[in-house]
């Protein structure tokens, strides 16, 4: 299912392919019941041995509501995107940008860093909105292979372009904090289309680049 939805799309500064394109972006997820979710905590509070009544704890509901909402709840922005009126055709890739989100499984947090690229077809697309297209799905409730894929099939589908890579660095506090404990292992997933996936010497520039971050 589709957490987002693009709303009206707005056309400036006309050129031989269309001029600049600014889509809204917004999620389509139900919003969080705050008063719920601090019920919640209380009653996890008192389920784990503790008085959420007690000075220390007494305002924790809350908090703990504000913060999950803020981490489950992308916030909207413009994808604004330009002709390519150079006909530019290698790569551009965006490395190292901050990834955080928490992991479905124990609601326990992973971070880390993702490296998107693409081959532009006719367009090209604001830098800045490779990392709003992260964040909009690493906040929620996550398993790192599912977020590396939607990130990668939304720039495909939205974008357009020849080819899309995304790849996905991330320690998850789920496996360094408790089980097996293994601090400071890193897990590595890849999403890759088009040119990027069908013809072996773009694939492999795509993940030399990654690597050398």
């Amino acid at each position: 299912m589709s957490i987002t939805r693009l709303e009206h799309e707005i056309v400036a500064q006309t050129s031989a392919h269309g001029g600049s394109r600014h889509l809204r972006v917004v999620h389509g997820r139900q919003e969080v019941n705050l008063p719920a979710a601090e019920r919640a905590v209380r009653d996890l509070l008192l389920a784990l041995g503790r008085d959420p009544s007690s000075p220390h704890l007494a305002d924790t509901p809350r908090r703990v509501a504000d913060s999950l909402t803020e981490m489950l709840t992308p916030r909207e922005f413009n994808l604004t995107t330009f002709p390519n009126d150079e006909n530019y055709d290698e790569l551009v890739l965006a490395r190292s940008i901050p990834v955080q989100s928490l992991c479905e499984h124990h609601m326990l947090p992973f971070t880390g860093v993702a490296h998107v690229g693409y081959l532009p077809g006719e367009r090209i697309l604001g830098l800045s909105k490779l990392a709003r297209v992260v964040e909009l799905f690493a906040r929620d409730l996550q398993v790192q292979e599912r977020l590396t894929v939607q990130v990668a099939n939304w720039l495909q589908e939205n974008l357009a372009p020849q080819g899309v890579g995304v790849v996905i660095e991330a320690e998850h506090m789920c496996m360094s904090m408790r089980g097996v404990q293994a601090k400071g292992s890193k897990t590595i997933t890849s999403a890759v289309h088009g040119v990027l996936r069908e013809d072996a010497r773009s694939r492999q520039e795509f993940f030399a680049l990654t690597r050398s971050a």
